[in-house]
């Protein structure tokens, strides 16, 4: 496992901020982290919970705006956020903000120019989890994931088809639909080609109804003040298929709420507490 560079380290509600940076053997890049150690972690004892950030963020956007850490501290709960995509001179890019450096989607491309580097299903849920458990200490055994937009489609759709890494699940203003929507469709062909059977194994919808066992209840907060919420995050799609397959859902529709993170902030301490319910 590649060394870890610590950039930053910062006592924080009583625990520990460190901000990180390590060489990836899977995107052949350097990527950035951040990890929450609560008050009294020692190397293995705590439970583990893993945030996905959205389009154009990078793991400092959850760190400095969630307020996520008080509830955590308290919990017990340590907190790791990895970035959003491969980066850096030599990684393909594109001028627009939902396509490339920092738009990953949380998959393995298979088109060129993207196939190099652009693995995030294959890094978030092997060499950053391995990372944070063997770096760290977080308890694998007993971890979390969730996140926000695009993040939110990373998490419902990585934690479901994982359901041995990943004991709890919850989202902020996920796109569940991503075959679906414009911001998913634009993604999936540059990044997958047109084969919409490739597509259907990154579609939060399309995975929760060939599971055969449900996962626990999942969580999801959407705000319907939200811009994107109709045409981008469809929630009543996931709604449908987590009803027809059977699976546990509670999703919250909250008035007056955007898609930003005072939205986030706002809730945070109600999906650390989904998390610590399930895997604690």
């Amino acid at each position: 496992m590649a060394e870890i560079e610590i950039r930053s380290r910062q006592k924080c509600f009583g625990g520990w901020l460190t901000y990180a940076r390590h060489e990836s053997a899977t995107t052949g890049t350097a990527m950035g982290l951040s990890v929450f150690e609560p008050p009294d972690h020692s190397d293995g004892d705590s439970p583990l919970v893993t945030w996905l950030s959205g389009l154009t963020c990078t793991e400092e956007n959850f760190t400095t705006k969630a307020g996520a850490y008080g509830t955590a501290a308290e919990l017990g709960l340590m907190v790791a956020a990895p970035d959003t995509s491969p980066r850096g001179e030599g990684v393909a890019d594109d001028e627009a903000y939902d396509l490339g450096q920092g738009a990953g989607f949380y998959l393995t491309a298979t088109r060129e120019p993207w196939a190099e580097h652009y693995k995030m299903d294959a890094y978030v849920t092997g060499e950053f989890r391995d990372m944070i458990g063997a770096e760290f200490g977080g308890d694998l055994a007993r971890h979390g994931l969730f996140g926000h937009s695009m993040g939110g489609h990373g998490a419902l759709s990585l934690g479901l088809k994982n359901p041995d890494s990943y004991r709890s699940l919850s989202a902020f203003s996920p796109i569940v639909a991503p075959m679906h929507c414009p911001w998913g469709r634009k993604a999936f062909s540059a990044y997958l080609g047109e084969d919409r059977e490739a597509w259907k194994t990154y579609d939060s919808c399309e995975i929760v109804s060939g599971r055969k066992k449900p996962a626990p209840e999942i969580l999801i907060d959407v705000g319907l003040d939200d811009p994107f919420l109709h045409e981008q995050l469809m929630p009543e799609r996931f709604e449908a298929a987590c009803e027809a397959a059977g699976q546990p859902l509670v999703l919250r529709r909250q008035q007056g709420y955007d898609h930003s993170y005072f939205f986030i902030a706002s809730f945070i301490a109600d999906h650390l507490r989904h998390h610590a319910r399930q895997i604690v």
